[in-house]
């Protein structure tokens, strides 16, 4: 019979005990954090029937809501007591008239300075039209052109309290980031021209806040896809809000922000209806779901910011014969696109030689970089920046402070096409983009990383 070795009782009680001491160190190291973070949400459904923003075929205001839409916000305080805010809306855009004034409320209310405030839509094309600037592309009566302005007041004023209500709601609490993957989007570029390339961005960014016992806050999520499955009349966020509310559902408590990414190339296909933009978004979800469960990297700070404007310069400026062409052509948004821009050279003389375009960068000390891009940025930026700066810790989105264009890459101008400048005759831009705009924007985006760096 072979006897048993016995462990000395002490030995026993000293291995329990420095189990005990790791364990509780881990606990006490995860309880300790620099940030202090809050957050807030409000809904921002139209009232009254709206116009809707997104598609041009669309010949009359919305008919009833789908889903809720909001406007969130996520205040982020680092050691040094700096504030930093992220608000998420679900629209298609945000002009930049409009942004200027959610900024400068946010700076007298709250001293919110510009580089420290981040405004990101989902781009929802089921969401109403708000701002004054793209009303005169859309064919709307009087009265509805006063129930877009009644509408975009509450906005900027729900806006700006959804800010105040974040930093208000500042707690201690832990940051940690990691990206999944999703197979949603498609490139779109191939539709009708499969011999074009199919680049897409599958990464799925997430951002998690966790209270100091470890229970989840809040969790932002990004991804880079038109939100464009549903194409009715019905108010929703699309894909988007269904993945919020898949992530709520599975942590009752938190919050879900989306952050929309370089998808101004990418579609979710099939786009098949309701049913179908509901799975999209549970699988969106799902994504977000196995990161969560997974091992995250914390992410530490200080948070630094940096915010600037591009000139983004045109080429084949449109002409007063071809506008004037336009005046008769079969589709309703190129006429009404075409009176525009005709009144606008009657005003002015002459068109701008370019676009302004607002670029901006989120340093989270060594931990994570975040690339702020504004307008309807093609996918080639997202992978380009990410190459450049680190596909690990770089985070790039798109549709932020002010979507005034598409803005296509040096390949896609080449290889023309929707994105390439015919879109632009949907916001009113006098001629396409120059194939320099890649490089004036890849050379604003390193200069900001340098200014952020220490």
């Amino acid at each position: 019979m072979t006897a048993q070795r016995t462990i000395p009782y002490k030995t026993n009680m000293f291995k329990h005990t420095a189990r005990v001491v790791i364990f509780l160190a881990a606990v006490a190291a995860f309880a300790q954090s620099d940030w202090k973070v809050g957050a807030a949400k409000l809904v921002i459904t139209p009232k009254e029937p709206i116009w809707m923003a997104g598609f041009g075929f669309r010949d009359r205001p919305s008919e009833g809501v789908r889903q809720d839409i909001y406007v969130r916000a996520l205040a982020l305080q680092d050691a040094s007591a700096k504030t930093s805010v992220l608000v998420t809306l679900d629209l298609a855009g945000v002009e930049r008239q409009m942004s200027d004034e959610m900024a400068a409320r946010c700076l007298q209310r709250y001293g919110l300075v510009r580089d420290r405030l981040v405004l990101n839509v989902s781009h929802t094309h089921s969401g109403p039209v708000a701002g004054l600037v793209p009303m005169p592309l859309y064919d709307l009566t009087p009265a509805q052109r006063d129930v877009v302005r009644r509408y975009t007041t509450e906005l900027i004023e729900k806006t700006v309290d959804v800010v105040g209500m974040a930093i208000q709601d500042m707690a201690p609490a832990n940051l940690s980031f990691e990206q999944g993957l999703a197979g949603i989007a498609v490139n779109r570029r191939r539709v009708g021209r499969r011999s074009l390339p199919g680049p897409v961005d599958h990464d799925v960014p997430v951002l998690a806040v966790r209270d100091p016992a470890g229970k989840l806050r809040v969790v932002v999520v990004g991804y880079a896809c038109h939100a464009t499955m549903l194409s009715d009349y019905k108010i929703s966020n699309d894909y988007p809000g269904y993945a919020r509310e898949a992530i709520e559902k599975t942590h009752p408590g938190a919050l879900a922000m989306f952050v929309q990414g370089c998808g101004a190339d990418s579609n979710a296909f099939p786009r098949a209806g309701e049913e179908l933009c509901q799975r999209r978004g549970e699988m969106l979800a799902a994504a977000v779901e196995l990161v969560l469960k997974g091992k995250m990297k914390p992410v530490s700070g200080p948070l630094r910011g940096a915010f600037d404007r591009v000139d983004l310069p045109y080429h084949e400026m449109l002409t007063r014969e071809q506008l004037q062409k336009r005046l008769e052509h079969k589709t309703k948004i190129y006429r009404t696109t075409a009176r525009y821009l005709l009144d606008q050279l009657d005003r002015d003389g002459k068109f701008p030689n370019s676009c302004s375009c607002p670029i901006q960068v989120w340093r989270f000390g060594e931990s994570l970089k975040f690339i702020i891009l504004g307008g309807e940025d093609v996918v080639d930026y997202s992978l380009r920046l990410k190459n450049q700066f680190g596909f690990d810790n770089t985070w790039v989105a798109g549709y932020s402070n002010d979507v005034p264009a598409y803005i296509p890459s040096k390949r896609v101008v080449q290889e023309g096409g929707y994105e390439g400048g015919e879109a632009l005759v949907f916001f009113g831009r006098p001629g396409k983009f120059s194939a320099a705009v890649e490089e004036i924007i890849v050379e604003k985006v390193g200069d900001l990383m340098e200014r952020t760096a220490h």
